[in-house]
């Protein structure tokens, strides 16, 4: 929906009703709710009134959530320190950690002995993070934060001075030519002293944020992974709950970052995925392709044999690091979890770091608060993060990412150099020198990469792998995935990179199709989103904007 018609529904039905608190948070996945808790346990300490929401996309807390997930307890400890006996679902701990570099038929098993710190995961937990998300929404709740799901942060709301004053919600009920419909109710707005941004990765709103107050200035450009990712019911006698299997090598070609993981859980389920680098070359790539080809791995599928899939998701990673990071907080609000990009790309991990960040943004805001201040810069966040654990395990970590894009045998080398010979403290700091849509280069200088049929064990087509992600939009709303200008599909992404927003989409949501005069158009099957953010991120020429659908749309993850 355009910003004019969003003026004039607002002209007609406005004005939009108004809530007040002190912190609103946007985005009710780790980083979110920890925050949220983090300020409710402050306030029950000093026996004060503090007011705090969370609004959610999804239609339920976890609908949306999607991760590996190998996760460390360090910081739910710090949470909440008998998170044991307040029944989290951390049930199973890893019990063997393998790391594999494949070819196409064989594979080698890096000795245990030479895998880096980083590689290993002794005391972490192999979890559905969407499970842990619904398990801290309950610990939000019984101390008294409000959670708003279905209802999407659409807009940020700003002060005469520039100072974040709090988000609108998005208006139910208008059709795809953006008028009101019988249904139709405005949006609300929700003013906050503070708002803490944690969409996720490439959020919506955080990305206008980054833009409108330059938090990225002096920074290095942001790079993203794509992660796809199943879960499988398997033959008990394959089962070993707790094994962690990552992977390097086929199929990918060795000039392109990306890797595997394979997760045994409990109840006989694996959680089995890849990952692939945006910054890749090849317009002819497909990550979704790519990651169905690995399944038939002869080491890969005697796992999954005679197994059931059950669920299919697929989300994007902010991968940056620590050069990457953006200026934290600007008046009247933060970013914090993968909305900032804490993940560290050389553990797999960005769980942990983001219920981090949320309680280290929700200690500022709420010292702010009870000094009686508001709408101003939570700069006491940036510097605990600074003195953090935290930041020491991401300035350990820096390198990873560059070092593994300069190919898998020199980033392999390099890797082991700075993290196995210098601990992660080698005395140089390595830098990424482009975003992911500038890599991408012309089709001619690439031959199509013919992908094998799926078979329907156990590899898949796009459109049943989204059925079992459970994705639903509302056919009649406006499409969320906008064009700022509509021939650029057809006479600069068709023309010279051969149309790759139908093969890096792991949802079927784009595909060119030929008009009754032979020419061509790009057609958005928008109902298949998954809101993975793939196409806000790599789409060559920046020309697709990923904008929040009305609330409760897209994928409903069971367990992921």
């Amino acid at each position: 929906m355009t910003d004019t018609q969003t003026s004039d529904l607002l002209t007609q039905y406005g004005p939009r009703d108004t809530m007040e608190y002190d912190v609103v948070v946007v985005g009710g996945g780790p980083a979110g709710l920890s925050a949220a808790i983090r300020l409710k346990q402050r306030a029950a300490e000093q026996g004060r009134e503090l007011s705090v929401c969370v609004l959610e996309k999804g239609g339920e807390l976890g609908a949306h959530i999607l991760s590996g997930a190998v996760m460390d307890p360090k910081a739910l400890t710090e949470l909440f320190s008998d998170w044991k006996e307040r029944g989290a679902p951390l049930n199973t701990a890893v019990s063997e950690d393998r790391f594999l570099f494949l070819s196409e038929k064989k594979y080698y098993k890096t000795p245990n002995w030479l895998l880096p710190a980083c590689f290993q995961n002794h005391g972490n937990y192999v979890v559905s993070l969407a499970n842990v998300v619904r398990w801290l929404g309950q610990q939000a709740e019984s101390l008294g934060v409000e959670i708003f799901p279905g209802f999407p942060a659409a807009e940020i709301l700003y002060h005469d001075n520039g100072a974040v004053k709090g988000v609108a919600t998005g208006n139910m009920g208008v059709d795809h030519h953006g008028q009101a419909t019988a249904s139709f109710q405005l949006g609300m707005e929700l003013h906050a002293k503070y708002t803490l941004f944690a969409e996720g990765s490439r959020g919506h709103l955080g990305k206008q944020l980054i833009a409108k107050y330059a938090l990225d200035k002096g920074k290095d450009p942001q790079t993203y992974a794509l992660g796809i990712k199943e879960l499988w019911e398997i033959d008990p006698a394959r089962h070993q709950p707790g094994l962690v299997v990552h992977t390097a090598g086929w199929p990918m070609s060795n000039d392109t970052y990306g890797g595997s993981f394979l997760y045994h859980l409990e109840n006989n389920q694996v959680a089995v995925g890849f990952v692939v680098g945006l910054a890749y070359e090849n317009p002819y790539l497909s990550p979704y392709e790519e990651f169905q080809r690995y399944k038939t791995h002869p080491e890969i599928r005697r796992f999954l044999e005679g197994g059931k899939r059950i669920s299919y998701g697929a989300r994007a990673i902010t991968a940056g690091g620590l050069q990457s990071l953006p200026k934290l907080t600007f008046n009247g609000g933060a970013l914090i979890g993968c909305e900032a990009g804490f993940l560290n790309a050389s553990r797999i991990k960005g769980s942990h770091a983001a219920i981090k960040t949320g309680m280290l943004a929700a200690d500022a805001a709420f010292d702010a608060v009870s000094a009686g201040r508001q709408s101003d810069e939570l700069s006491d966040y940036a510097t605990a993060f600074e003195q953090s654990w935290l930041h020491e395990e991401l300035h350990k970590a820096r390198n990873f990412k560059p070092a593994m894009s300069k190919g898998l045998y020199t980033g392999t080398l390099l890797v082991g150099i700075d993290q196995v010979i210098f601990g992660g403290k080698a005395p140089w700091t390595l830098h990424h020198s482009h975003a992911d849509h500038e890599c991408l280069k012309p089709a001619a200088n690439y031959t199509p990469i013919v992908y094998p049929k799926p078979d329907g064990k156990l590899s898949f087509d796009r459109l049943s792998s989204v059925f079992i992600s459970n994705t639903n939009h509302a056919e009649d709303q406006p499409v969320h995935l906008t064009l700022k200008d509509a021939s650029v599909p057809v006479n600069i992404n068709l023309l010279k990179y051969a149309g790759p927003e139908a093969r890096y989409c792991p949802a079927g949501v784009y595909e060119y199709v030929t008009n009754d005069d032979q020419t061509q158009r790009l057609q958005i099957n928008a109902q298949n989103c998954v809101h993975c953010k793939t196409c806000d991120i790599k789409d060559p020429t920046q020309n697709i904007v990923w904008v929040s659908p009305e609330g409760g749309g897209g994928p409903n993850y069971p367990n992921m």
